[in-house]
């Protein structure tokens, strides 16, 4: 009884050397979903809030364009699906410790305002423009929706990756085990 109980666990658990390479694997695909759950969720969840926005006539273009933007003349929504891909590996990395101390969703919505910060005190500085955007009452809940939108956005696609990417087990019928 010991013994089937014993060949079981292997089966199902693996080895000590088999869970640990397969906790390694799990890294790299960990950060690869999370740069995919980032650029969709740009694409995607605030494509869908600047198209809603734009709709109510509260912002004056809609999110995706083509426009070139330099140094390298890359389509404007490919260079920023591309950054947010870089803030979706964060939030991949991060994402244990997020849920831990928030929940699964407000963690995202926590995620979300990492990007905002960068934004406001990183991009905007190095472009020549006020910090924050001059920090225009107007624009601030509209640029907070985005963001946090953002962050729960990729929470979302972040879990349905891990979810898909999952290793299946395989139930080993009676017959096959003697």
């Amino acid at each position: 009884m010991s013994n089937e109980r014993t060949s079981a666990r292997v089966r199902s658990h693996g080895t000590g050397a088999a869970s640990a390479k397969a906790a390694l694997s799990s890294i790299p695909t960990r950060l690869i979903l999370g740069f995919f759950a980032g650029s969709f969720s740009y694409l995607i969840f605030q494509g869908a809030l600047g198209a809603a926005l734009h709709a109510a006539n509260l912002v004056p273009a809609l999110p995706w364009s083509l426009i070139p933007v330099p140094p390298l003349g890359v389509p404007r929504s490919l260079s920023l699906g591309f950054w947010a891909g870089l803030w979706g590996i964060g939030y991949a990395a991060l994402e244990p410790r997020l849920t831990a101390a928030f929940g699964r969703w407000l963690g995202g919505f926590a995620y979300g305002l990492a990007p905002l910060a960068g934004h406001w005190f990183v991009a905007l500085p190095l472009k020549g423009l006020d910090v924050g955007g001059g920090f225009h009452l107007a624009k601030m809940p509209i640029e907070i929706a985005f963001h946090l939108t953002f962050g729960i956005g990729a929470a979302i696609l972040l879990r349905a990756g891990l979810v898909l990417a999952r290793p299946r087990v395989r139930a080993v019928p009676e017959a096959l085990r003697a």
